[in-house]
């Protein structure tokens, strides 16, 4: 079974025991290394059979793929930030400051970008200039150069960007988290319909399996995850870990399925996704 997932440390802490063949009756994995922007492009293209991707992306692509009620990436208080330069002039060191300024993100088809236009809308009058959609690595180093005028930045950079120079604007996770009272729906696991239903719900067992596995022996992916961090200290990694793989990870349940739903009709009301149909986030029952 071919599967694209990205080399962060939650995707291989996750998956560490289905890649290994770890997971009994488990389907055996053809593992793609890939970020979740290349993955993004791989469903709106129907490429690729089980793939990691944005929930922002959902709408483009779920009436072919379907969405694996388990796997993915929700949580509290790991949303993504929008950060300045540390005594930056022009009054950007309020969210005010923001209007008609020049904001870099690592992509507009994320969670990260609808949350960011969620709040701004909310929180920045008449809006930020122009967006500027550059690698994740090169946004935190442009802010700090004043090659923009601010960033939104995700995952590690929540534990590195004071090295930069750089300051906490606002936190993207913290505004949804208020105006909504739910978790912050990051990455999502989806696999093509045309699998069928046994299959479908037999690769959701086998990634349910594989998180409760990581859980139970935590230091059996540790090789997994150092091979594949991009030379992130292993601190970061485990409190990258922490963040991302929760209870969600293990089961959506109703309050993730909520979270899903509410981001993608809220992203829908301001034009940035199209609306989804009735029932296209339901996981297919039993025949």
């Amino acid at each position: 079974m071919d599967i694209a997932y990205s080399p962060c440390p939650n995707d291989t802490f996750v998956f560490d025991a289905w890649a290994h063949g770890r997971v009994p009756g488990a389907p055996p994995l053809d593992v793609t290394f890939a970020d979740i922007d290349v993955t993004n492009g791989m469903a709106e293209r129907g490429e690729g059979t089980v793939l990691k991707v944005s929930y922002a992306v959902l709408p483009w692509v779920l009436d072919e793929y379907a969405l694996l009620p388990c796997g993915g990436a929700l949580g509290r208080g790991c949303g993504p930030l929008v950060l300045t330069r540390a005594g930056a002039d022009g009054g950007t060191a309020k969210p005010e400051g923001l209007a008609g300024r020049t904001v870099a993100v690592p992509s507009e088809r994320s969670t990260a970008y609808l949350l960011f236009r969620l709040w701004a809308a909310d929180r920045v009058p008449g809006g930020v200039g122009e967006v500027v959609v550059m690698p994740f690595h090169e946004i935190m180093p442009a802010v700090r150069d004043g090659v923009v005028d601010a960033g939104l930045v995700i995952h590690e950079a929540r534990f590195t960007y004071q090295d930069y120079g750089l300051v906490k604007l606002a936190d993207m996770g913290e505004h949804w988290e208020e105006t909504t009272g739910l978790p912050i729906p990051l990455g999502a696991i989806i696999a093509k319909r045309s699998l069928g239903v046994e299959t479908l719900r037999r690769l959701a067992e086998s990634a349910r399996a594989s998180v409760r596995m990581a859980w139970d022996d935590p230091e059996a992916s540790r090789p997994y995850v150092r091979e594949h961090a991009q030379e992130m200290d292993p601190s970061v990694a485990d409190r990258h870990i922490g963040l991302y793989v929760n209870e969600f990870t293990a089961d959506l349940g109703p309050d993730g399925y909520a979270a899903v739903r509410g981001l993608l009709t809220r992203a829908a009301a301001e034009g940035l996704v199209p609306p989804i149909a009735p029932g296209a986030l339901d996981f297919p029952a039993a025949a």
